[in-house]
């Protein structure tokens, strides 16, 4: 059992790691400061799309990351 849980939060870190490097800055530094922030608003719609399969992923694997480590603690101290 705990084996089993151990190899599943290591695959949800694994995936959660992955997931969060492969999504996109939000910040675009100083240039976006000075260019202005209505590009931000008003041009780039992430609904659909790689991005928000990215926050998805990113969302499913956290929790699942969390429940195990709970679970763990739980069972086995």
């Amino acid at each position: 059992m705990h084996t089993a849980l151990m190899i599943i939060l290591l695959v949800a870190s694994v995936i959660l790691i992955i997931s969060i490097l492969l999504q996109a800055g939000n910040s675009d530094g100083l240039s976006g400061s000075i260019a202005g922030g209505a590009e931000q608003l008003f041009g780039k719609r992430k609904s659909r799309g790689y991005d928000a399969v990215l926050a998805k992923i990113t969302t499913v694997s956290a929790i699942i990351y969390i429940i195990v480590s709970l679970a763990i603690v739980a069972i086995f101290n």
